[in-house]
């Protein structure tokens, strides 16, 4: 009997996640009673506005509590066994593994660290003749080019001294950031890659290249660089910087494949964003290399394990579920969290808690980076009646390519399949590849693999296999997820929605996990509501909420401490701590107020046909003062931004509903009336102190500019009158 692969195993949570989920669903339809006798009872058009304003935002609530509990009913462990592998496959049996990394612009995505990702996975501990790289330069900048050749050339010091030395940490930066063994071996390496960085480096600052090109062959790779070359307009450049079978390492042992890719792009064609780049990369991968596995990773994510390849083929090399294996998913891990992780820019529940609950349906969704496909996941259902036949034969999962990858006739054919025209009249986009019609292209293309039959895999080593960088910048953080916001609303709301196709697709528990990622912008509606409006009321003596002797107070605290008590279990089970969940859930308050908030306004302007930002790279460029600042756990504001005027204006009515109503209760009000809408004030207040201190207290350059803060509070005031004015009537 041969070694097991992997294991898998129900979570001990399981059973309580159901009751828990009855019971929470009962309450949730008592509190909607609730608000329906008070709807009926309503005297006024006042009180019948205020009932019906905190009817939808709880029916929201409840609308998407029922979404996130997909997740909870079948949540599952694995573990792999890598070292049995080898012991069931030979290594010369291994499939061809293509890894594609995806950069769009080198002065928001240094190419040093574009370069540090790529040699961490060519340094993988795989057979090298079966490891082949391609990076996608969308931004089709030459600095990014010379830059890669530069990686080239230490590539093939860099390899052999991680073989040789059995490196843990494959990427040159996180090794000499780490506590290695100096030497004189290592200090002789350490210094190749300092001038190979410093060469980049005064490349990107100097903006030129030719004063850097120092062997024949690289004039010609830039020919294509003249006047008329600009990022939206320009002709495809593929460029082969290492071949496995004739460019050797400084040992003699052969150097993977390493393949520089920027897509011709014209200002007239729609080029579909980073979807648009990785149908590209299969194309041009497909005629070079084909290999049946394929990574894909973002710029900023070094590999973590060389041995990650070898977690992945316990599952893609186990013949009871290969068939129907679309992709093994890693959970993204990201490197310079400070202690509290104040933005939760880990993301536990989305990256971590989540996708092992829908691993025990049909898998997790695809999150982009960490993914490993394999090739025929991308052509159709994992039947035979559901493949979808390419317009090439070369492009086929199949094929089999025996020529050189420098071939002119490969090379003229790889150029040809990066025209920006290439696609017109195919199925890329819509029946093979990555689907278009959305910006998160990941989600979407996860979620079409799961429609038509695939499965996929979550798979969490106690090593992370990847690991990130991170935004430090609150500014930053939300427009990253603004842009997440709109591409999953346009998936909410389209022919394709979870609610709809997806019910019929994946059936309901697969559906509701889709559909609470889709409809997650919605959350800003309750988050505002709640905000605002209790608040408001509040300041003008007027009370909403059950009083704490009436019986239905126990629901209304029953439905908070419940949701927010199993948040809690949950967050620590998954090895987190109680002041990084406290950071999540104050987080997730501060997105409805801004990106959600932002995110679905402009959703909703773009489906009115108005030009909207699209998609933007988020910045990796790291400022030496907003770094101290975010180790030190301070928000960064910084910015006069629209953005964070909600945050700011519901901040001060929040402070100033609890200040007066806490004046009230000592004159001798009521308590018993004001208790729920003061807790409410109060904890909006307790999760604004950032804002107060940055609006009050900091004198540094992180505070929240003066401009935002004399608007948020005249806004303030605004709507303290209008409310008191309304109110009156």
């Amino acid at each position: 009997m041969e070694p097991p692969l992997h294991s898998i195993r129900s979570m001990h949570r399981t059973i309580f996640n159901r009751i828990f989920a009855v019971i929470y669903s009962i309450a949730l339809l008592l509190l909607l009673f609730h608000h329906a006798l008070n709807l009926f009872s309503s005297t006024s058009i006042l009180s019948f506005f205020i009932s019906i304003s905190m009817f939808i935002s709880d029916l929201l609530l409840a609308f998407m509590w029922p979404t996130g509990q997909g997740f909870r009913i079948c949540p599952v462990t694995r573990e792999v066994f890598p070292e049995n592998l080898e012991k069931t496959v030979d290594k010369k049996d291994f499939p061809d593994l293509d890894i594609f990394i995806c950069t769009a612009d080198p002065y928001k995505e240094p190419p040093v660290n574009v370069v540090n990702t790529a040699l961490s996975v060519l340094a993988y501990d795989y057979p090298t003749e079966k490891l082949s790289v391609y990076v996608s330069d969308d931004g089709g900048s030459e600095l990014t080019l010379f830059a890669f050749m530069e990686a080239a050339k230490f590539g093939t010091h860099w390899l052999p001294f991680c073989r040789e030395n059995k490196v843990l940490d494959r990427c040159p930066e996180a090794y000499f950031r780490s506590k290695y063994t100096p030497n004189s071996e290592t200090e002789k390496i350490k210094i190749m890659y300092e001038q190979m960085k410093k060469r980049i480096e005064n490349v990107i600052d100097s903006g030129k290249v030719s004063e850097y090109i120092t062997s024949e062959e690289e004039p010609e790779a830039f020919s294509k660089w003249n006047k008329e070359f600009t990022r939206q307009d320009h002709p495809a450049v593929i460029q082969v910087l290492l071949e496995s079978c004739k460019d050797k390492d400084v040992t003699g042992f052969p150097m993977p494949n390493l393949i520089y890719v920027s897509r011709e792009k014209s200002r007239t064609s729609p080029h579909q964003f980073k979807a648009g780049a990785l149908n590209t990369l299969l194309r041009v991968s497909a005629v070079m290399t084909n290999g049946p596995i394929i990574l894909i990773q973002d710029c900023d994510m070094i590999s973590n394990d060389p041995r990650t390849p070898y977690n992945v083929l316990c599952y893609f090399m186990d013949a009871s579920i290969r068939p129907k294996l679309a992709y093994v998913q890693f959970p993204q891990c990201f490197k310079g969290l400070n202690k509290n992780d104040i933005y939760s820019s880990e993301m536990k529940r989305w990256f971590h808690i989540n996708p092992m609950g829908m691993d025990g349906l049909l898998g997790p969704d695809n999150m982009g980076p960490g993914c490993f496909f394999t090739r025929r996941a991308f052509f159709g259902g994992p039947s035979m009646s559901l493949f979808v036949q390419p317009e090439l034969p070369q492009l086929s999962p199949d094929h089999e390519v025996n020529s050189s990858i420098k071939s002119k006739h490969i090379l003229e054919l790889a150029d040809r399949l990066a025209g920006c025209n290439y696609e017109k009249g195919t199925n890329w986009g819509s029946k093979i590849g990555f689907r278009y019609g959305s910006l998160v292209e990941d989600y979407y293309t996860g979620y079409h693999l799961h429609s038509q039959g695939w499965i996929s895999i979550f798979c969490q080593p106690k090593r992370p296999a990847f690991l990130g960088d991170i935004p430090i910048t609150l500014l930053d953080v939300i427009n990253q997820q603004i842009r997440w916001g709109v591409g999953l609303l346009e998936v909410a709301f389209s022919r394709y929605s979870p609610l709809t196709f997806g019910m019929q697709a994946l059936g309901p528990l697969m559906s509701l996990c889709y559909a609470n990622y889709a409809f997650n912008s919605i959350w800003s509606i309750p988050i505002t509501t709640y905000s605002f409006l209790p608040q408001l009321i509040l300041l003008n003596k007027i009370y909403i909420f059950p009083k704490v002797s009436d019986p239905w107070f126990i629901l209304y605290a029953f439905l908070f401490l419940g949701a927010y008590g199993q948040d809690c279990l949950e967050f620590i089970l998954a090895q987190g701590t109680l002041t990084r969940w406290w950071s999540e859930q104050r987080i997730w308050l501060i997105r409805g107020l801004t990106n959600e908030l932002f995110g679905s306004l402009e959703y909703l302007i773009k489906i009115m046909g108005f030009t909207t930002q699209g998609f933007h790279v988020t910045s990796k460029l790291v400022d030496d003062e907003q770094s101290k600042r975010y180790d030190r756990g301070i928000f960064e504001f910084g910015v006069a931004s629209p953005i964070f005027l909600p945050l700011a204006t519901a901040a001060i009515i929040n402070l100033a509903a609890l200040l007066h109503g806490t004046m009230q209760i000592l004159k001798g009000g009521n308590f018993d009336e004001s208790f729920v809408q003061l807790f409410i004030s109060g904890f909006g207040m307790v999760n604004c102190l950032p804002v107060f201190e940055a609006m009050v207290l900091r004198t540094d350059k992180g505070r929240m500019p003066i401009k935002t803060t004399l608007i948020s509070i005249i806004s303030a005031l605004c709507l303290y009158i209008v409310a008191s004015f309304i109110l009156k009537i």
